[in-house]
C-alpha cells in the first residue's frame, strides 16, 4: 500500500504585487513629474534666467515644509496630549464604546494620518504664497506716508498682507487643533454630558483654555490689523477711512481687539483656575461689543451724524482720496489745459498744423488685416494677425506713422502635408516684417508699402528677416544641423509667389535647449508625447528644439512678478526684428487710492475682458520694458521706472535679471511707446479724478466716461480704444508721437449728451539717444472744454455721417453689386484751433480672395462735414476751399514708395492753388460728375440730367468767375 503526501497549499499573497505596482506606478508618475521639471532647467538655463526658477523652486520648497510643520506638529502634539491625559477609567455610554471600538484599529493612522494630510494642504496654501513672503523679507520703503496713520506706504503694500496672512494661518492652525482636542476628548471620556451637564476632566479643561485662549489672543492681533485696513477697504463713497471709518470703526476695533485680548487671558486664567463662567461671559460680550460697537455704532455715525452734512464731513477724506489716487495711477502732474475749440471751419485754419495734418493716419490697423493678407502672403502656408500694429519710423529725417505685421507661419495652410516632419523640421519660422505708411493710400485705395516682399525689401534697411519666435509660431520646432549638411528648413519661397522654387536655411542662432543626447531626446519625447522627436534621424547632435514662443509668454515666465500688456509690438532694431513688450508692478493695497477693475479698464473694442491673475489693483507703474528677439528668442528686461519701490523689491529677489535703462540702443528707444493698458487704466481714473475739489467730486457735478466706440455694432457697449498718432498738443512746440482718447459727460440716464469734455494725450516718443529717455516722454495732457462748448462726441459725430443724405447717397453707391462698405476707426485730432475728425471708408467687395479698399474719407468740424475720395480734398471742402496744409494721402501707385511730409510741417514750396471759391465750384463739379457717372451705370436717367444740368450750371459759373478782366485801366 503505498502512500501519497500531498504538500501543502500555499496561499497567494497579494501584498507584495500590489506593492510592487503602487511602487512602479509611483516611479512613472515621478519620472513624468522629473522630465517636466528637468525641461523647465534647460528651458530656463538656456535663456539664462535659471535663477528665476531656482528661486521660486527654493522659495515653494521652503514654504511647504514650514507650513506642512506648521500645521501637521501643533495638531500632532495637541491630539496626542489629550490622548495621552485621557482618563483610564472613564466611563462611557453605549454608543461611545462603539466608536471606539471602530475606531480603535486606526487610532494610530488617524492621529498620524490626519495631521500630515492637514499639513500638506496647510504647506501647498503657504507655498502659494511665496511672492507675498519674498517680497515682505526684500521689502523696499516708498518714501511716503498714509495721511491717517502716518506709516509709510510700504507698510501697506509689504508688511500687513503678510502679517494678516501670519495670523489668519496660524489662526487656522489653532482652530483645527482645538476641534480637534475636543473630539479626542470627548470620544475617549474626558468630556461627558450628563443631561445638563457637561463634565470635562482637569486635563481637557487645560488644554481646551488654554487653545482657545490663543485663539482668541490670535483674533485680537487680526482686529487690531484690521484698523489700518480700513485705508485700502472700499466704501460706497471712495477706498480709504472715511468720516465714519475715522470716528467710529477705527476706534472700534481698536477696543474690540483689547475685549478679545482680555477674554483671551480669562481662558488662560480657567485653565488655573477651573471656572469657565467668566471666559464664557467674556465671549459674550466680545460678541454683543461687536455688533454694536462694530456694526450698530458705525451705523448711526454714518446715517444721523454724516449723511446729513456729508459734502463737508467727507471733504478732508475725499481730498485724500484723490491725491493718494492721482499719485499710484501716475497722473498727479498731468497738464490740464482750458481749451475753448473753435467750431467753424475758417479757410486756411490747418496752416498752423500742417506736420499734424500731414501725418494723420488712414490706415485702420483692425480693418486692413486682409489687404495684407493678399497683398504679402505669398503662400497658404503664411499668415497675418486679425489686428495688426502700429509703429513709426525714421526715414530721411523724418517720423512716419506705419501699420505693421511680421508674416508668421500658419501650419493649418499646409493641409495634408502638415506631417510631424513638415509641421516641426521643414515649416520652422516666418519671414519678413511688413509695413504700410499709416497716412499714404495708393490709386486704387491698397497701401502702401514701405517694407514688402519675399526677400524682404523696402526703406527699413538691412535686417534679420526670420522670424522663429512670434505670436503664431507652431508650438515647437527641431532646428539645426551639423556643419556642410543640407539645410532642410523652408526659408522661403524664391521670387515671392511667381516660382515653385524654394530657399532652404539652417537656424544658426541659440534659441532652444540642444538635443544633444538620447536622455534629454526621451524627456523632450515625454514632455511634447512625440515619439517622432526620439527616433526621427532629423534630429541631430547640433538640434535645438523651440518652445514657448509667444513673446508675451517667453516675458511672464522670466519674469513672473510682471503684468504684461495685452498687446506686444514687432519692431526693426538695430538690424534685428524684436517684440516689445510692456510690463507692470500692481499692487491692491496703496492707501487711499481708488481701485479699478484692470480687465474691465482696459477693455474696449479691440480687445474683450481678459482674465487677470491680478484684476483689482489701485497703483500701477510700467517699470519694465522688454523685448523678445524674433530670432533667437533671447529676453532682455529693461528697469524702465527704476525709482519704483515695487521693482526696486524685486530686483533684490532677482539680481541680474534685470538691465539699467541706460543699456537700451537709440534705436530700440525710438520704437518704444508708451504702453496702451496703462493709459487706459489712467483715463478710467481721470474720468473722475480730473477734479480735484471734494465738493465737486463729491457731486460728481463733472464726472467724465469714455465714449463708447461709434463704429461698433449698435447692440454693444464696448469702448472706443485710445488711438497712437503723430501730432501737435496745445502746449508742444512740435509734433510727437502721442497716444490720445477722448471724454464725454458721464451718463446720467436720457439727459447724458455725446459732447466733448475732454481730450486726454500723452507723449510716447522716448526720443532716439542711446540710454537717454526722452524729457517730454510719458507726459499728460488734459484738454477740457468748457460746458457751455457743443463739440459734438464721437457718436454725434458718427450719427451725423450716417445721417447726412449725401453721405448716404454715396455709401449707397458704394454698395452696389453687395460690396460692404466699411467705417474706420474715427480719429479726432486738435488742429486749427478745434478738434477735426477723420475717418477713413473702406469698401470690399464679394469673394473669397477680396480686401478692403480705401475709397473714401469722411471729415468734420464743428457741425460741418466733408465726404471725398482723399483727406486733401475732403479738408479742402470742409474749410471753405483751402484747408492750409496738404495732407499725406496723396495717391500714390502701388509698388512705390510713398513721399514723406517735410520736416518740422513746413511745406517745401509754396503751391499755387486756386482761390476759395474757385476751389469750392471745383470740388462740386467733381462730386456732380461723379453722380452722373454712377447714374449713368445704374440706368437712373432722371438722376444723370439732373447731375448733368448741375455740372452743366458749375462749368457757367466758373468760366464766369476765371473770364480774365479785358477792360481799359
Amino acid at each position: 500500500m503505498s502512500a501519497q503526501t500531498q504538500e501543502p497549499r500555499i496561499p497567494r499573497r497579494r501584498a507584495p504585487i500590489l506593492i510592487t505596482i503602487g511602487v512602479v506606478a509611483l516611479l512613472v508618475i515621478g519620472f513624468f513629474v522629473f522630465v517636466g521639471l528637468y525641461a523647465d532647467v534647460l528651458w530656463y538655463d538656456q535663456l539664462g534666467f535659471l535663477n528665476v526658477l531656482t528661486t521660486e523652486w527654493i522659495a515653494r520648497i521652503v514654504l511647504f515644509l514650514i507650513g506642512f510643520l506648521a500645521m501637521a506638529v501643533p495638531v500632532w502634539a495637541s491630539i496626542q496630549l489629550a490622548y495621552r491625559t485621557r482618563p483610564v477609567y472613564a466611563k462611557l455610554n453605549s454608543q461611545l464604546d462603539r466608536y471606539q471600538e471602530v475606531f480603535e484599529p486606526l487610532r494610530r493612522l488617524a492621529m498620524y494620518g490626519i495631521p500630515a494630510v492637514l499639513g500638506v494642504f496647510a504647506g501647498v496654501s503657504a507655498s502659494s504664497r511665496w511672492e507675498l513672503t519674498l517680497m515682505w523679507l526684500n521689502r523696499t520703503p516708498f518714501g511716503t506716508n498714509d495721511p491717517q496713520f502716518g506709516f509709510d506706504v510700504g507698510f501697506y503694500v509689504f508688511e500687513l498682507p503678510f502679517y494678516r496672512s501670519i495670523v489668519g494661518f496660524a489662526s487656522a492652525v489653532v482652530l483645527l487643533s482645538l476641534l480637534l482636542v475636543i473630539a479626542t476628548n470627548y470620544l475617549y471620556g474626558s468630556i461627558r454630558v450628563s443631561g445638563r451637564e457637561v463634565v470635562i476632566s482637569k486635563s481637557a479643561r487645560i488644554q481646551i483654555a488654554v487653545t482657545a485662549g490663543i485663539y482668541l489672543l490670535l483674533q485680537a492681533i487680526s482686529i487690531w490689523f484690521d484698523q489700518y485696513a480700513t485705508v485700502t477697504e472700499n466704501s460706497t463713497l471712495m477706498t480709504g477711512a472715511a468720516y465714519t471709518d475715522v470716528n467710529a470703526v477705527i476706534p472700534g476695533r481698536g477696543i474690540l481687539a483689547a475685549i478679545a485680548a482680555v477674554v483671551a487671558v480669562l481662558f488662560f486664567v480657567t485653565a488655573i483656575i477651573g471656572r469657565w463662567r467668566l471666559p464664557l461671559i467674556g465671549t459674550a460680550l466680545l460678541i454683543v461689543s461687536s455688533l454694536i460697537i462694530g456694526s450698530l455704532y458705525p451705523w448711526v455715525i454714518q446715517r444721523f451724524q454724516v449723511d446729513p452734512s456729508a459734502r463737508s464731513l467727507e471733504a478732508p477724506y475725499i481730498e485724500r482720496n484723490i491725491d493718494q489716487t492721482r499719485d499710484a495711477y501716475g497722473v498727479a502732474d498731468i497738464e490740464s489745459i482750458p481749451f475753448e475749440a473753435k467750431t467753424d471751419a475758417e479757410p486756411g485754419a490747418l496752416r498752423s498744423d500742417a506736420a499734424t495734418t500731414a501725418n494723420i493716419r488712414l490706415m485702420d490697423p483692425l480693418v486692413i488685416s486682409p489687404a495684407f493678407q493678399q497683398l504679402e502672403q505669398f503662400r497658404q502656408y503664411y499668415q497675418f494677425p486679425d489686428a495688426l500694429d502700429v509703429d513709426r519710423y525714421d526715414i530721411d529725417g523724418t517720423t512716419q506713422d506705419t501699420v505693421v505685421a511680421v508674416r508668421d507661419l500658419a501650419l493649418s495652410g499646409l493641409g495634408d502635408a502638415e506631417t510631424w516632419f513638415n509641421s516641426h523640421i521643414v515649416y520652422t519660422h516666418g519671414y519678413g516684417l511688413v509695413a504700410a505708411a499709416g497716412n499714404q493710400r495708393s490709386v486704387d485705395g491698397q497701401p502702401v508699402f514701405l517694407q514688402s516682399g519675399i526677400p524682404s525689401t523696402g526703406v527699413l534697411g538691412e535686417f534679420e528677416p526670420r522670424v522663429y519666435f512670434g505670436e503664431d509660431s507652431p508650438s515647437y520646432s527641431i532646428v539645426g544641423a551639423p556643419d556642410g549638411s543640407d539645410p532642410v528648413e523652408l526659408d522661403y519661397p524664391a521670387a515671392g509667389a511667381s516660382t515653385d522654387e524654394q530657399t532652404y536655411t539652417t537656424f544658426e542662432g541659440d534659441g532652444g535647449p540642444k538635443l544633444d543626447n538620447v536622455f534629454t531626446k526621451l524627456v523632450y519625447a515625454l514632455k511634447f508625447q512625440s515619439e517622432q522627436i526620439f527616433l526621427s534621424d532629423a534630429v541631430n547632435d547640433d538640434s535645438q528644439i523651440l518652445y514657448d514662443r509667444d513673446p508675451i509668454e517667453r516675458v511672464k515666465k522670466v519674469a513672473p512678478y510682471l503684468t504684461l500688456d495685452s498687446d506686444t509690438y514687432p519692431s526693426v532694431v538695430d538690424g534685428r526684428v524684436v517684440w516689445i513688450v510692456d510690463g507692470y508692478t500692481l499692487t491692491d493695497q496703496y492707501p487711499y487710492s481708488n481701485k479699478v477693475s484692470m480687465s474691465e479698464a482696459i477693455a474696449d473694442s479691440e480687445g474683450l475682458p481678459q482674465s487677470l491673475p491680478f484684476d483689482e489693483v489701485n497703483y500701477i507703474r510700467n517699470s519694465v520694458k522688454a523685448t523678445v528677439d524674433a530670432y533667437d528668442g533671447s529676453v532682455k528686461l529693461y528697469a524702465w521706472d527704476d525709482q519704483d519701490p515695487i521693482l526696486q523689491t524685486w530686483q533684490k529677489i532677482f539680481p541680474s535679471t534685470l538691465e539699467p535703462m541706460s543699456k537700451m540702443s537709440g534705436d530700440l528707444l525710438s520704437h518704444v511707446r508708451y504702453p496702451a493698458d496703462l493709459f487706459k487704466m489712467q483715463r478710467a481714473i481721470l474720468g473722475r479724478y480730473h477734479v480735484t475739489n471734494p465738493g465737486s467730486f463729491y457731486s460728481r457735478e463733472d464726472a467724465w466716461t469714455t465714449p463708447n466706440d461709434p463704429t461698433a455694432a449698435s447692440n454693444t457697449q464696448l469702448l472706443q480704444p485710445p488711438y497712437y498718432l503723430t501730432m501737435q498738443m496745445p502746449g508742444q512746440d512740435v509734433p510727437a508721437y502721442s497716444l490720445y482718447s477722448t471724454f464725454i459727460p458721464e451718463a446720467r440716464g436720457e439727459q447724458s449728451r455725446n459732447v466733448l469734455r475732454g481730450y486726454l494725450a500723452v507723449d510716447s516718443d522716448a526720443g532716439s539717444t542711446d540710454g537717454e529717455r526722452a524729457e517730454g516722454y510719458g507726459k499728460l495732457r488734459l484738454l477740457t472744454l468748457p460746458e457751455d462748448d457743443n463739440v459734438p462726441g464721437p457718436g454725434q459725430v458718427q450719427n451725423t455721417f450716417n445721417g447726412d443724405p449725401t453721405v448716404s447717397q454715396s455709401l449707397n453707391l458704394l454698395k452696389q453689386g453687395q460690396s460692404e462698405v466699411i467705417n474706420g476707426n474715427l480719429l479726432t485730432v486738435p488742429v486749427g484751433g478745434g478738434l477735426l475728425y477723420v475717418q477713413p471708408v473702406y469698401v470690399k467687395s464679394t469673394g473669397n480672395t477680396s480686401y478692403p479698399l480705401l475709397q473714401k474719407v469722411l471729415v468734420a468740424f464743428g457741425d460741418q462735414i466733408a465726404f471725398q475720395d482723399t483727406l486733401d480734398l475732403a479738408l479742402d471742402v470742409l474749410f471753405g476751399g483751402d484747408s492750409g496744409a496738404a495732407a499725406g494721402d496723396e495717391e500714390v501707385e502701388p509698388g512705390t514708395t510713398p513721399t514723406t511730409p517735410p520736416e518740422g510741417g513746413e511745406q517745401p514750396t509754396t503751391p499755387t492753388v486756386p482761390n476759395d471759391e474757385t476751389q469750392a465750384l471745383l470740388n462740386e463739379a467733381k462730386v456732380a460728375l461723379q453722380n452722373k457717372q454712377a447714374a449713368l451705370a445704374a440706368g437712373d436717367w432722371a438722376a444723370y440730367g439732373a447731375a448733368d444740368a448741375q455740372l452743366a450750371e458749375i462749368i457757367a459759373q466758373l468760366i464766369q468767375l476765371n473770364q480774365p478782366d479785358t477792360n481799359p485801366q
